[in-house]
């Protein structure tokens, strides 16, 4: 590995450090974006149990806040549960955005990741080509330095592309997987407030 990374050249440094950053960003989302750490079946049944039975407390409120970004939102609306629907509703909401953001931390990064890689590999292979031209007199070329400019041409164009797919792969996933979650924290928040207010039992 070291050898390739040798005959690529300088301008693969800037691609493997975007492949360290797009690896971590995906490893942290794949652990922070799972169900049962953002939006928990079994929460809401337990918040409503545990409502039914004895109201709303300052203690519950405080496990909720720390639970997960459903139980941040769930809190938001037992906040305010002796307002009218409109203000319970606008303070979910509001909890809502934030836990939105939360989602998509690091998103944006990957996704820049995903676009930038295939140029750097175009500008490493840029960078090579020159070395190739450079390599040449009107009289000889110097067969070492033609090899270098060709290595460093095609090494880069390969790693941009191959940091460029996966980092695109989970960024698409990444975005359908918030919009999957955020949906469920909306129809758990909206059960919530029906609930509470007596619109359904259930």
């Amino acid at each position: 590995m070291f050898s390739i990374i040798q005959a690529a050249g300088w301008p693969i440094w800037p691609i493997i450090l975007a492949s360290v950053i797009a690896v971590g960003i995906i490893g942290e989302r794949l652990w922070s974006l799972r169900l049962s750490k953002v939006s928990p079946r079994d929460l809401l049944p337990r918040v409503l149990q545990e409502y039914r039975r004895s109201g709303v407390h300052a203690e519950t409120l405080v496990r909720l806040q720390t639970h997960s970004l459903l139980g941040q939102v769930l809190v938001a609306g037992l906040k305010n549960i002796d307002s009218p629907r409109e203000i319970m509703k606008d303070s979910i909401e509001e909890a809502g955005r934030v836990a939105v953001r939360e989602l998509e931390r690091y998103l944006t990064t990957l996704g820049t990741i995903a676009s930038l890689s295939p140029l750097m590999g175009l500008f490493g292979t840029l960078i090579g080509m020159i070395e190739i031209f450079g390599s040449g007199t009107p009289t000889s070329s110097d067969p070492v330095q033609l090899a270098h400019g060709i290595s460093v041409a095609l090494y880069n164009s390969a790693f941009g592309i191959l940091v460029a797919i996966p980092s695109i792969i989970f960024y698409r996933y990444f975005r359908a997987k918030v919009d999957e979650l955020v949906l469920e924290m909306e129809l758990q928040a909206l059960k919530l407030v029906e609930v509470v207010l007596g619109e359904r039992r259930v």
